[in-house]
């Protein structure tokens, strides 16, 4: 993928929300603003424009001119601070932008003739702050709405959109989801917490906040657990797959991401054959061993037809 830069427009008086810092409002755990940020980790420079804060990741902060002068005063001020060909722009208040959105959006402004992609909603709306422009014709008419107008201030988006050949992109519902008011953040917080989703988002609040850059293979360690858990005892499983992430993080230190998951992967298939073997001991219960103790020539369980101590429990389970 080519090298991109990204703005993410993080002022705004947020009306509707009673002048809370929408940016810091948390989804699922975590800031709005990191929600964003993590979608386009890969940027070459990130700029966000709005008040400074923590985020999980370093940006280059900067403020429209004058403060409060709307989002095309904000893409002027970031896109002084961008250089690549391609730049993505973005709000900070989309809960539920993904990976696969950007690069979707990144290779739409690609493709010959076009000056850029943005999204569109499900009701056919374009969205101009869930899109990505070439730098240059974005510069272009950003100088010439200036010229016109005197300044960016106040001006809304569509001034610059209308003269810009773009391309649409329908990523679903989720993508271009915003959070304007009370009521979107409190469906963003429970659509986060629903049963097909739950565990993915979950994971991904869990990598962020530890600074880890791995691909978990859930299901792996989902059955892993079931296994450790029905083969040996319930509070085997966490202490399992604890186990299973010390020993792959001394496995692959100072390797990669790639060389990390394959490590997990390693770790979790011992462990899961460890515990299938338990599970098959305990099934096997005391008959095997008391077969192999009297298959000897000179015992008196094996002389006396079954007089032993594991007389009467062949297969029944008992251990």
């Amino acid at each position: 993928m080519t090298a991109y830069d990204v703005i993410v427009l993080a002022g705004g008086a947020a009306k509707r929300l009673g002048g809370a810092d929408k940016p810091g409002l948390r989804v699922g755990g975590r800031a709005l603003l990191d929600r964003v940020l993590a979608a386009c980790a890969d940027a070459a420079v990130t700029v966000v424009v709005g008040g400074r804060r923590a985020t999980a990741r370093p940006v280059v902060w900067t403020r429209e001119v004058p403060q409060g002068g709307g989002p095309l005063a904000a893409l002027g001020a970031g896109m002084r601070l961008t250089t690549a060909e391609r730049v993505l722009v973005l709000s900070a208040d989309l809960p539920f932008l993904g990976r696969g959105t950007v690069d979707a959006l990144l290779a739409a402004a690609g493709r010959p003739g076009m000056e850029g992609a943005l999204c569109t909603d499900p009701d056919g709306r374009d969205q101009p702050l869930v899109a990505a422009y070439r730098a240059e014709p974005l510069r272009r008419e950003l100088a010439l709405v200036a010229t016109e107008h005197g300044s960016l201030a106040g001006l809304p988006l569509r001034l610059l959109t209308a003269e810009l050949d773009l391309a649409r992109v329908d990523a679903g519902p989720d993508a271009s989801f915003d959070c304007d008011t009370w009521d979107d953040i409190a469906a963003a917080r429970a659509r986060i917490r629903e049963h097909g989703a739950v565990l993915d988002e979950w994971i991904t609040s869990v990598k962020n906040e530890l600074g880890i850059d791995l691909d978990v293979d859930t299901a792996l360690l989902l059955d892993l657990a079931r296994d450790a858990a029905h083969g040996v005892a319930r509070p085997a499983a966490p202490l399992t797959t604890f186990l299973v992430g010390y020993a792959a993080a001394r496995a692959s230190a100072g390797a990669g991401p790639d060389e990390a998951a394959a490590a997990v992967a390693e770790a979790a298939r011992k462990a899961t054959d460890l515990a299938l073997r338990w599970e098959a001991e305990a099934e096997a219960g005391g008959g095997q061993a008391a077969d192999a103790g009297s298959s000897g020539s000179g015992t008196a369980g094996g002389a006396s037809g079954g007089a032993g101590p594991g007389a009467g429990r062949e297969g029944t389970g008992t251990p």
